[in-house]
């Protein structure tokens, strides 16, 4: 048979948006967002860092954002890996980083070890202005399945 096969094209890519407290309440949930996003799909990207960095957002954007106004956590599943996004409503990019989609180093160290850890575990982060705020982002690879361990 020269049919096509059920399963040749992947899926659309999977993504969750969930709006979050502006405290740091939010940090077990948006943990516990992409850990049950990830393994409901058995996605196979490394979710313990995807949640180390993901709980790194999610705290500078509580710290470093003032008033009450929910941020908003965007993990996006990709056949290349993953992406998650934290929306905050301050325009200001972290630190002195003034071009988008670029994850310079020296800048990023100002706000302490969190960017650095994204900096350092991420395939490649970065920070985009939105309509209400800015979007700090990492994506993490897919991991070959003999390096993963379940757990």
């Amino acid at each position: 048979m020269n049919g096509p096969a059920l399963h040749e094209r992947p899926s659309a890519p999977a993504s969750w948006r969930i709006a979050l407290p502006h405290s740091v309440a939010a940090v077990p949930v948006a943990r516990a967002l992409v850990r049950t996003a990830l393994a409901d799909l058995e996605h196979a990207t490394d979710s313990d860092t995807a949640e180390l960095l993901t709980a790194e957002l999610v705290a500078n954007a509580v710290e470093h954002t003032s008033g009450s106004a929910p941020i908003e956590l965007v993990v996006e599943l990709l056949p290349t890996g993953c992406q998650v996004e934290v929306h905050d409503p301050d325009p200001e990019p972290p630190g002195d980083l003034t071009r988008p989609g670029l994850c310079a180093p020296d800048p990023w160290q100002e706000h302490g070890r969190g960017l650095l850890l994204i900096r350092a575990l991420s395939s490649s982060c970065g920070h985009r202005p939105t309509e209400s705020g800015k979007a700090v982002w990492f994506r993490l690879p897919v991991v070959p399945r003999q390096r993963r361990h379940s757990g």
